[in-house]
């Protein structure tokens, strides 16, 4: 597994992406997943780049933005077009957006239509630019249950387009991670990992809470430390060397809880991997 940290955990801190970069190398991670928020703020940095970042021995995988789906056909479309460059700039393959802001259960059959071509729509644009689109399930969106993500990868039927699986929005969601990973699996690009104190302290993670500097952080534990047991999920995915995964965590402490995440998430797929046996001929 190749693990990212995210910038968005810096969104309150006054770092650069070289210290971000540097301290990311020194850890251990592989990549830096980027904000789009930050993706376009460094834009006026053209050294900034692929290239640049390969000198830590670090890639951008993934780009996270947040695509009003409801917009304007033409200004989406630009929005979308400007998002893709700034991913081809930083060597990133995946724009992770939303599936609309509206939860499934509340979205009428039109809506959904709606939704569903403005999707296709985005799908289209990122292939057009050797890129995936990833939506990510999450609450109040059209992803927000294992079947209604089943369903709208039907409905968007576009090769480009795929899934973040964010397994503890799923647990949130009322599935079993572990089954719907099963189910999910051809159509997984991404996962983001996270972990909570109890199910009932999930509102941290609403984003009002999370974009606030005054917002509550002490229910969001590391990921070996909170109400989800992600060991069986990782049996999974051990030996899987081509699975993307970002620690995307929101509280306090960035430093040493990423570090120790990262130190505790090698050992866990480590001490999951299949014994493999060889023969001496």
């Amino acid at each position: 597994m190749r693990v990212s940290l995210c910038t968005i955990t810096f969104r309150h801190h006054l770092l650069s992406i070289e210290e971000i970069a540097g301290w990311a190398r020194d850890h251990g991670f592989d990549g830096i997943e980027l904000w789009g928020a930050h993706a376009l703020n460094l834009a006026g940095q053209p050294g900034r780049n692929a290239e640049w970042l390969a000198g830590f021995g670090l890639t951008v995988p993934m780009v996270s933005h947040y695509l009003p789906l409801e917009a304007d056909p033409a200004t989406l479309r630009q929005m979308a077009v400007n998002l893709c460059g700034h991913a081809r700039h930083w060597g990133a393959r995946k724009i992770r957006i939303f599936a609309g802001n509206r939860a499934s259960a509340a979205t009428s059959i039109e809506d959904r239509r709606k939704i569903v071509a403005r999707l296709r729509e985005m799908s289209a644009i990122a292939e057009a630019h050797d890129l995936l689109l990833l939506v990510e399930t999450h609450p109040n969106t059209l992803a927000d249950t294992g079947t209604s993500t089943l369903r709208l990868i039907d409905e968007v039927r576009h090769p480009a387009f795929k899934i973040n699986f964010d397994v503890l929005h799923v647990w949130e969601g009322g599935d079993d991670p572990v089954a719907m990973h099963r189910a999910l699996r051809p159509h997984i690009r991404h996962y983001h990992l996270k972990n909570v104190a109890s199910r009932d302290a999930l509102d941290v993670f609403e984003p009002a809470n999370v974009y606030s500097a005054a917002g509550r952080r002490e229910a969001m534990t590391p990921l070996f430390a909170g109400a989800f047991d992600y060991a069986r999920l990782f049996v999974e995915l051990s030996g899987d060397m081509t699975a993307d995964a970002s620690l995307e965590w929101f509280g306090a402490d960035c430093f040493d809880v990423l570090s120790r995440d990262r130190q505790q998430l090698a050992g866990a797929i480590i001490d999951t991997a299949p014994l493999r046996r060889s023969a001496n001929f």
